[in-house]
């Protein structure tokens, strides 16, 4: 059975929470700012609430967690924030992922690897390496990640077979699209949640968000904990979701 078909199996079995949720994780340097600490400060804060959002979801029963940690345009911040960037995330794997295993997370990377620096690349393969058998949450990380590149990816991919005789244009569907995309077996998101009270996308799982119910939350990434958690989920399973067809329900 594949990923995505268990994670609907589950679901329809009585699961509390949507199987897939998915989080912008924004206002590190705001929260930083507004207490007059430096932006560092602010990002390892972050990592904290990274955590605690990890673990909690886990417990309320969802699927699919996916972060964006790292967007392909951050690479114009100043290059000692990437730096601090980079540290943390360095940091996070080599201290993190081996409770991760142990927690039978499976953690899955997308977004652009070509060009990476290869200490990083090493790490990222080492995390998807070491827990790619394990079958509880799904931890999606969004490293070096656009949502127009991957689609741009993708539309590559596509071209690709057809010219090598494998597709022919006339068999391009919506669906084989998305089995071009970086991880086309986990299920699109129900939930998308951003952080800091800012309201748009930012070039973050635009495809797959076709159908997925937004909220924003005015919290900075750095205070979000379990209980901001489970209000964004008690808002979800509010919303009636249609799908183009009858109505039904978000949390059903």
């Amino acid at each position: 059975m594949s990923e995505a078909k268990a994670l609907t199996a589950a679901r329809s079995a009585g699961f509390g929470a949507p199987r897939h949720v998915a989080i912008i994780m924004d206002g590190n340097g705001r929260w930083a700012k507004l207490r007059g600490l430096p932006r560092a400060e602010g990002h390892r804060r972050g990592v904290e609430a990274l955590r605690v959002t990890v673990r909690a979801a886990g417990e309320l029963g969802i699927g699919v967690l996916t972060i964006f940690s790292f967007s392909s345009e951050n690479w114009g911040r100043p290059a000692a924030e990437v730096r601090d960037l980079m540290g943390l995330l360095r940091r996070f794997i080599r201290h993190d992922l081996n409770e991760l295993h142990a927690s039978n997370v499976r953690v899955r990377i997308i977004g652009e690897r070509a060009d990476l620096d290869a200490e990083i690349l090493k790490l990222l393969d080492e995390a998807e390496g070491l827990t790619r058998l394990n079958t509880g949450l799904i931890l999606v990380v969004a490293f070096n990640y656009g949502a127009r590149q991957e689609i741009a990816r993708a539309a590559r991919r596509i071209a690709r077979a057809t010219a090598a005789g494998a597709v022919v244009p006339e068999e391009i569907t919506a669906e084989l699209f998305a089995q071009h995309l970086d991880a086309p077996d986990v299920p699109d998101p129900d939930l998308i949640i951003r952080t800091s009270g800012e309201q748009r996308l930012s070039n973050f799982l635009l495809w797959q968000a076709a159908y997925s119910e937004l909220v924003f939350v005015p919290v900075h990434w750095p205070d979000f904990d379990r209980t901001v958690l489970e209000n964004a989920l008690t808002e979800f399973r509010s919303r009636e979701r249609r799908f183009g067809g009858l109505i039904a329900q978000a949390g059903s």
